[in-house]
Parts: C-alpha cells; structure tokens; sequence
C-alpha cells in the first residue's frame, strides 16, 4: 500500500509531572528567560495558581476569564499585559483561560507556559477563537501556540465527576473529528485512535474513584493526543457545529461538545468505515456509535441542548449558521434537512440512530 501525504509536527515542549507542577512550571518560565510573568487564572482557581506559581517572578494575576472570550474581555486582557509590561504569560486553568491567554498573545507575541486543569486541549493547538455579540471567530495563529505544557493529573482533581465527564467527551470529540476533518492524514488518525482508547480507559476510573490519579492520569494523556490531533487536522463539522451553538448561543462548551458528538458519528460512520472501525477499535465494540453510547451511558453524559439552555425555536437559525460553514469534505454530505435532524434530536436528547 501506498501513502502519501504531508504532516506538519508543532514545536512545543511537553511536561508531564505528576504532582510536580510548581517546580515544573518554574523550570519553564525560567526556560523562556521571563522576568515579569502575566499569570491568566480564573478566580476558582487562584487558590491553586498561587500553588503553581510560588517560585514564578509574577508581575500580575489577571482573573477576568469568560468561556467563548468575548473581544471586550480580551482587549481588557491585553490592556492589562501592556501596563504591567508582562514578557510573558501563564494561563493556569481550562479552555476559557487558555483561550485568553491565546487572544493575548495573538497581538503582542507573548510566549505561553500552559498549566491545564481540564482536558479541554486547547494548550496543544494554534486555534484561537473570539466571540464578539454572538458570532465567535476562530482562526489558526502560530504565535497562540504556547511554548511549554505542563501537565500535572493532581491539578485535575478537584473538578467535579460532572464536568470532568464533560471536558473529557470534549477531548474525545477532538478523536472523532480528526478521523475525516478537512487535513486529516494517517498521524492524526493513529495519534485519534490512541486518544479514543486512553479516555475510554481513563474517563469510567475517573467517575469511580475521582480523587485517583490513575485514570486521570489516562485521560490528560489521551486529551493531549486528541489536541495534538485536532491541530492538524482542523476542525470538522462536529466542532463548525458546536463553534456556532457556543457562539451565538451561549451555551456551556465541553456539555455541548459531548451531547452533539455522537449525533454527529451516526451522520458521518456509516460512510466512513475506516474511521468506524479504529474508533469501535478503541471503544472496544461492534461499531463506533455503540461505544460511544456505552461510554456516555456509563458516564451519564449530558444528552440534551435543551438542557443546557438552548431554546426549540433556535433551532432554524442554528441550523442556517451551520450550513455555510460545514466543511465539504465531510464524508456525509451536508444538507439542510439532516443538519436540521441531527440538531432536533441533540436538541430533544433522543437517541442519535
């Protein structure tokens, strides 16, 4: 068999210190010759980034973190880097602080040390997004791709079963879209298959026993190979949908990520059964959408738009936003009435088939 494709691999260094993420963190910040660190922290988490940042030269903590970073609370973030001359900056946290340390260094090139608390992945990715009213934006940027990682399992433990279910089925999208996203090649489909099967190990040990490292452990691993995945590959029609519901919508990021996900395998498996057989692969199962099911099932996942606040009458607009932006390579051409199936049944938490 032949292959042929090109594969770009992302300069990052990746630190991964069970329960050492103070002296780990410090080590990379020194890395970078930074003298006046801008530490990103939502105010949940300053007790914890104090931890992290005790031997880190810290010019300022800046907690004004909102999911989807609106522009106003980025501009105010960059404002914020200027004043206190930052040369560096820390995000300490998940997806929404990341994210704004990204917004911060897309216009002033400030390197990032990323310290995750979830598994949202956004550390691993050149992907930035702002929301201005209810459109978001997202555009890929090489100077938003921190420097470092730092991952350390013990930071994870103190968000809930609830949202670590969450933001792990958020990583797990980022396996299951890069398997037909628009430059999907042969690494990321390997890196994709490896991340399904570490948090389908990891996510059912972390319900059981949340206070364990082990299969939090297995979870972050697997969220970093999914993110490193989703990086090249781009973002398929799961995350095009979900970026149009977040955005205009206000809807919680990782809860929608997990109740769209597996309405979006059944459209696109059936033609696509390389991808259906490695994920099935990894889940352990007959088919990709069967182990997917049991997986949220014993997760008890979130099912339902409805319940995060998405209203029936959205729908049509939701429906009309998505369609511009749906990737044409997708394996299940995109049409108005299945996207319009696809969202009333992720609406209503019905069954995908």
């Amino acid at each position: 068999m032949t292959i042929g494709f090109t594969h770009e691999t992302l300069g990052q260094r990746v630190v991964f210190a069970p329960k050492d993420a103070a002296d780990a963190t410090s080590a990379e910040v020194a890395g970078l010759g930074a003298r006046r660190v801008m530490v990103i922290a939502a105010p949940a988490e300053r007790t914890l980034a104090d931890r992290v940042c005790a031997d880190v030269p810290v010019a300022l903590v800046h907690d004004d973190v909102r999911m989807h970073v609106p522009v106003e609370n980025a501009e105010r973030a960059r404002a914020a880097a200027a004043e206190s001359r930052a040369d560096a900056l820390l995000s300490i946290g998940g997806g929404s602080t990341t994210g704004l340390a990204k917004a911060v260094a897309l216009t002033t090139g400030l390197p990032i040390v990323a310290v995750p608390t979830t598994y949202a992945g956004s550390e691993a990715t050149p992907v930035w997004g702002l929301t201005s009213g209810n459109e978001k934006q997202t555009g890929v940027d090489p100077r938003v791709l921190p420097a470092s990682i730092v991952y350390d399992a013990a930071l994870t433990t103190s968000l809930p079963v609830e949202l670590s279910v969450a933001s792990g089925l958020n990583a797990m999208a980022h396996c299951v879209d890069s398997m037909w996203a628009p430059h999907s090649d042969p690494l990321d489909i390997a890196l994709s298959a490896e991340g399904a099967r570490a948090l389908t190990t990891g996510l059912p040990r972390v319900v059981a026993a949340p206070e364990g490292l082990e299969g939090r452990q297995d979870t972050l691993f697997g969220a970093y190979l999914a993110a490193v995945a989703f990086a090249s590959a781009g973002s398929g029609l799961h995350h095009k949908i979900c970026h149009v519901l977040g955005g205009r919508y206000d809807l919680p990021h990782a809860q929608t990520h997990a109740v769209v996900l597996p309405h979006v395998l059944a459209l696109n498996a059936p033609n696509a059964p390389d991808a259906d057989r490695r994920l099935s692969q990894a889940f352990g199962s007959d088919t990709a959408l069967d182990g997917l099911e049991a997986l949220q099932t014993q997760l008890d996942a979130p099912r339902a738009l409805r319940d995060l606040g998405m209203r029936r009458a959205d729908l049509p607009d939701a429906v009309a936003a998505i369609l511009p932006v749906a990737p044409p390579s997708n394996p299940t051409p995109v049409t108005e009435d299945n996207v319009a199936g696809l969202l009333q049944r992720a609406w209503e938490g019905a069954p995908p088939r």
